[in-house]
């Protein structure tokens, strides 16, 4: 566990120095897995239609309700090491 902790907080810090930039989807998807990972499962309210950012944030963190912290850790840093 500490060692995923560990190799999670690399990838985070390694995330933020990626040479290119990723698309928006996989934006959308490190976004998602770092609340999943970090958080749990989205409790937020539902951003309004006026908010299209936020609503994409939320929905796609809510897509991964009920993964684990250890399985979003692992996708995150497996997603990280993918782009780098």
């Amino acid at each position: 566990m500490a060692d995923l902790k560990a190799a999670f907080e690399s990838a985070v810090a390694g995330s933020k120095n990626l040479t290119e930039r990723p698309d928006n989807a996989t934006l959308l998807k490190l976004y998602a897995l770092y609340k999943q990972a970090t958080i749990g499962d989205n409790t937020e309210k539902k951003p309004g239609f006026g908010d299209m950012v936020g609503r994409a944030k939320w929905d796609a963190w809510n897509g991964l309700k009920g993964t684990s912290s250890d399985d979003a850790m692992q996708q995150y840093i497996d997603l990280v090491g993918s782009l780098s």
